[in-house]
């Protein structure tokens, strides 16, 4: 236990093993105590060190955890990007080391101003506070890298019923303050009432998910909708191949014509790999052919369109037949989809000049898209990882839809990931979520998260299902994080000033 409070390296390397063991908390793996270890290693890891060794025991916290968690980076750089292994290696832990100053920052900050270690009961209440702010800015900075957050181990275990009232990040506190509170029982013994407030706080927050796990907070607002979701599993090297382009036409066209009749038919992310106006007739055959049976067609394609006299690209999804609605992608991936500095860094290396790296981000406050009667919330790839954005959405929807691409991360733990917080946004939100994927997986979720139906990775088919349109708002829905946030900001306010107050006498 030394070894982890005291400074010096052997603590930095406990440290850095901790910020690791919270991947096999998650998916595909799912051992979610591990993510309550993982916390109270890294509490305790800051509780005698001096800002300046807090900052390197936290910067080392954060590198295990993306090292651990995000190595199928790899995979997208030099499988994908075109890079050698050398160089992609070196991007991938010039990554992690720069990530994980998300971490260091905070430990610093926890160290030189909001460490109060003669009141063990506060100083876990400031520590939830911390984590949380810490995770929301990562979620938020330069775009954000919501990845990895550690609410999103308990999508099947006791706290899940907590997600309905403040989402994931109500989770993530929940864990980080019952982390820290278990480090502190034996100190706070010395007094019995707070020994007793401790207690219930460390209790309530398990005992209340373990009672509302399973409520149902929305109801079904019209019949079962029939399903179609179509995995063309298309390989990444032939996905902008012009001399495929026919090919992967004729693959989703020939699929959909031998499917079964059903309400909505969904593509996945960009399964029409070419501008929306070169393809215009192609998609009106679709669309014909959709509302003779009834349905709507719901596909990923990329759009040009000109905004203030400049021709700009869009990620957007579309749909045709009995349906209406266009929406383009908000938050983009950097390199992928859009380059950061891209006059000095386009064509220093392939992975800079991956195909449709040039897309702008989509305006907010875009209608949702409608189907059959029904408004689809759309999130495309990646958009499915931001709580707020997917809340925002959902609130004005039906029920939630998001088509991804996942072929980058290879036979990586990243589509799983992936996967696990699309289940997460559909339990928040107490909506059926559809998921297509160009290789897996495929899948469609019911309101508490659950996967009811699904297209293993790297197989082509078609998923058969139904979702069922759901009215009302959850908590989390109607108040979003507000409260959270509220409750942090003082709680991280009463720890300062306390702080403050204890230097000065």
């Amino acid at each position: 236990m030394r070894w982890i409070t005291r400074p010096g390296w052997p603590g930095n390397l406990l440290a850095m093993a901790a910020g690791a063991l919270t991947t096999p908390a998650l998916a595909p793996f799912d051992l979610w105590p591990l993510a309550l270890v993982a916390l109270g290693l890294f509490y305790l890891g800051l509780r005698e060190l001096s800002p300046r060794q807090a900052l390197w025991r936290g910067w080392c916290y954060g590198f295990g955890l993306f090292a651990a968690g995000t190595w199928w980076i790899y995979v997208s750089i030099h499988t994908y990007g075109g890079a050698s292994a050398l160089l992609a290696g070196g991007l991938m832990l010039l990554f992690f080391a720069a990530i994980a100053w998300f971490f260091a920052l905070p430990a610093w900050a926890w160290a030189r101003w909001l460490r109060r270690s003669e009141a063990p009961l506060a100083d876990a209440l400031g520590f939830a506070a911390l984590w949380l702010a810490q995770e929301a800015f990562r979620g938020w900075f330069l775009t954000g890298f919501p990845w990895l957050y550690s609410g999103y181990s308990q999508l099947d275990g006791p706290l899940a019923g907590l997600a309905p009232l403040g989402g994931m990040w109500l989770i993530s506190f929940s864990l980080a303050l019952t982390a820290a509170l278990l480090c502190n029982l034996y100190r706070l013994r010395e007094r019995k009432s707070f020994l007793a407030i401790g207690v219930v706080l460390l209790l309530a927050p398990w005992v209340i998910g373990l009672a509302l796990k399973g409520h149902a907070w929305t109801q079904p607002s019209g019949a079962p909708l029939k399903i179609a979701a179509i995995q063309g599993n298309v390989e990444q090297s032939l996905k902008w191949d012009p001399a495929q382009l026919n090919a992967q036409l004729a693959l989703y066209r020939d699929m959909t014509f031998s499917s079964k009749q059903v309400d909505v038919i969904v593509w996945p992310e960009t399964a029409v790999p070419v501008l929306k106006e070169s393809a215009q007739g192609y998609l009106d055959m679709m669309s014909s052919f959709a509302s003779d049976r009834h349905s709507a067609l719901i596909t990923g394609v990329p759009v040009r369109e000109v905004v203030h006299q400049q021709r700009r690209y869009f990620n957007g999804i579309t749909v045709v037949g009995e349906g209406d609605g266009t929406y383009f992608k908000q938050k983009l991936v950097p390199f992928g989809e859009y380059v950061p500095l891209q006059d000095m860094l386009r064509g220093v290396i392939e992975f800079f000049d991956l195909p449709m790296s040039d897309f702008a981000r989509g305006p907010e406050d875009q209608p949702l898209l409608q189907a059959k009667g029904y408004q689809f919330a759309p999130l495309i790839c990646y958009e499915v990882v931001y709580p707020e954005l997917s809340a925002s959405l959902a609130a004005k929807s039906d029920a939630l839809l998001t088509i991804s691409n996942d072929t980058w991360f290879g036979r990586s733990i990243g589509p799983l990931q992936h996967l696990q917080m699309a289940q997460m946004r559909a339990l928040e939100a107490g909506r059926w979520m559809i998921r297509s994927t160009n290789n897996g997986v495929t899948a469609l979720i019911d309101p508490f998260g659950q996967i009811t139906t699904q297209i293993p990775q790297f197989e082509r088919g078609i998923l058969y299902g139904e979702v069922v349109p759901m009215q009302q708002l959850t908590p989390y829905l109607q108040w979003r994080s507000w409260p959270l946030v509220i409750l942090c900001t003082l709680l991280l306010g009463w720890a300062l000033l306390a702080s403050r107050i204890a230097r000065t006498v």
